[in-house]
């Protein structure tokens, strides 16, 4: 019998990737997304480049938060698993409003488990973040070390992390994998699928891919008097399908082993800095981004990179691209996409 998963925000820049790739793995996938910073044409996408597989996707446009469609959804099927990445993820609009944060990511979380509990789902994997470890004193990061959000957007991922841990005390039935991401970067090599945020990005590769377009005129490089080997900071970038696969190798964990709930890294072990992720960038598109050096910004770490040990040991999973094929397949994309999944004129 063919396994058949929940996929919550599956229409996302991670989350359309992942069920592609689940798709391939011969898993019947359910995808429930409310397309608040998303878009169908993702999906639409997605069952295209699964080929015969595709048929195995269903998508339903459905709002966590609205608990008695979650309740109908899983009356009608019984699932055997659910990985959830749905919820807001940009960390400055978290710091101007952070209700909205909190009403969606816990409460929708919330609901999420209160539905999954009733209908005795409970193998759950967790779209967390690295943001949990705050501005972390040493690198690279544990999954022991403290943890301390420094906004209200890694304040919902640490809050929904002791949930999980919480549930799993008080009923050894759940099965939990908390998955706490690098930098996820790239697109499918396919140039078919990407990241295609709403309004202005706010990660460095969006940014770049939007400038390399001539979409925007300059990146604007925060800090470049850093203790770093070139002045800008340094973080740990992930290859999106390298982080799908990491997905699928803690959904094969969950079926195959009898664990509680456990946290796993994913990243590939290396930093990288501002400059050279824009060099490598330039090499990949043969265009040239101009600069504009800035002061830090408040909240910005130094260097954050992760160590990987514990999910290449675990989940015998481990990071198998670098930055150039990052860079690569982010101009793939972005070379056939320049407007992400909308055409020019519908976009903002």
């Amino acid at each position: 019998m063919e396994k058949k998963i929940l996929v919550t925000g599956g229409a996302g820049y991670i989350g359309s990737h992942t069920v592609l790739q689940l798709l391939l793995g011969g898993f019947k996938v359910t995808v429930i997304d409310n397309l608040d910073n998303s878009s169908e044409v993702a999906i639409k996408r997605v069952v295209e480049l699964a080929g015969d597989f595709g048929s195995n996707l269903v998508f339903h446009q459905i709002d966590l938060r609205d608990k008695p469609a979650l309740e109908k959804l899983f009356a009608s099927t019984n699932f055997d698993a659910v990985i959830h990445f749905a919820g807001l993820k940009a960390v400055g609009e978290s710091v101007q409003k952070p209700l909205l944060y909190y009403n969606n990511n816990i409460i929708g979380t919330i609901t999420l488990l209160e539905v999954m509990g009733a209908y005795g789902c409970k193998k759950l994997v967790f779209s967390s973040s690295a943001t949990v470890y705050g501005w972390p004193k040493e690198v690279p990061c544990t999954e022991e070390f403290p943890l301390a959000a420094t906004n209200p957007y890694g304040r919902t991922k640490l809050f929904i992390e002791e949930i999980c841990r919480d549930i799993y005390r008080s009923d050894s039935e759940w099965q939990i994998i908390l998955l706490r991401y690098f930098n996820p970067v790239g697109a499918h090599p396919s140039g078919y699928m990407g990241e295609d945020p709403r309004g202005i990005p706010n990660n460095l590769m969006p940014f770049i891919q939007q400038v390399a377009v001539g979409r925007r005129p300059a990146l604007t490089v925060f800090g470049k008097d850093y203790n770093t080997k070139d002045g800008t900071g340094v973080r740990d970038y992930i290859h999106v399908v390298d982080l799908s696969d990491g997905h699928s190798a803690a959904l094969q964990k969950l079926f195959d082993s009898n664990i509680g709930c456990e946290v796993y890294n994913l990243g590939t072990g290396k930093g990288t800095s501002v400059l050279e992720m824009v060099d490598a960038f330039e090499k990949a598109s043969g265009k040239k981004i101009p600069l504009i050096m800035a002061g830090r910004r408040p909240g910005d770490a130094e260097i954050v990179f992760a160590s990987t040990e514990k999910a290449e040991r675990d989940l015998n999973w481990k990071a198998k691209y670098g930055i150039a094929e990052m860079c690569r397949d982010q101009w793939n994309w972005a070379s056939k996409n320049p407007y992400g999944y909308e055409s020019p004129d519908s976009s903002n």
